[in-house]
């Protein structure tokens, strides 16, 4: 754990180097991924290095747990509760559909919370753009592969620091961090509303995503449906695609 910690230290530190700013900036949701990515950014910037937490109608215990986790690491912090908004935005669109006879009430879970999500990110980019720091992103392996993520959302970012780990392999980073407990144990959750998991929401457990990732063998229903979250969300993980005017 200390030589995988100290060579994403460095990576970050080189970021930092190459890009020419003077630190780093995170969200900070209660969860272990942002958690460990907080605790990384710290060590590698400890004068230069932010966590946002970003409340948006968010569960006690996660910002309690968010709260937990930059008072461990005395990482700098700054908390501001979006809800009013993002309520306030999503209402002013809904009420401009539903004057033009456009709304759609089908999606109206997902489209306020990838609605959090993106307010999320354009508030992590206002206060990187203030301090001249880049905005890095939380998404594990498991979450990368499949797309558990909101494009421009918690995946509009700089940098990935821990893209390629295993979230078995971010809980062991986090145990070598110090994370707190209630952070390191609790169940995954985007908390985007009341009572949301992960695992409930992908409709698979992350044990087997990373069992997949380590080329493990699994059920053939839950391989083809990784399969077919990664098929379905290529979009996310590539460049945009453009018309090219070359024959």
């Amino acid at each position: 754990m200390k030589k995988e910690v100290d060579e994403i230290v460095s990576w970050l530190q080189l970021q930092v180097e190459k890009t020419g700013v003077k630190g780093l900036a995170v969200g900070v949701s209660g969860g272990i991924d942002s958690a460990v990515v907080a605790a990384l950014i710290k060590k590698a910037c400890p004068d230069n290095s932010i966590g946002v937490i970003m409340p948006i109608h968010s569960s006690d215990t996660s910002v309690r747990d968010a709260k937990a986790v930059v008072d461990k690491l005395g990482i700098d912090y700054v908390t501001i509760d979006l809800a009013k908004v993002r309520d306030n935005m999503y209402n002013s669109i809904q009420s401009e559909l539903q004057a033009n006879q456009m709304y759609n009430t089908n999606n109206e879970k997902l489209a306020k919370a990838n609605l959090s999500a993106r307010l999320r990110m354009s508030t992590l980019y206002t206060i990187a753009t203030n301090h001249n720091y880049l905005v890095v992103g939380t998404d594990n392996a498991a979450e990368w592969y499949t797309g558990y993520f909101t494009k421009y959302g918690d995946g509009g970012v700089d940098i990935l620091p821990i893209v390629e780990f295993t979230k078995g392999e971010v809980k062991e980073l986090a145990v070598y961090l110090g994370i707190p407990n209630a952070v390191v144990n609790k169940q995954p959750s985007a908390d985007l509303w009341e009572g949301q998991s992960d695992e409930e929401e992908m409709g698979i457990r992350y044990a087997l995503i990373d069992a997949y990732l380590k080329g493990e063998d699994i059920p053939q229903a839950d391989r083809k449906k990784i399969e077919t979250m990664h098929k379905r969300t290529a979009h996310k993980r590539e460049s945009l695609p453009f018309f090219s005017r070359k024959k």
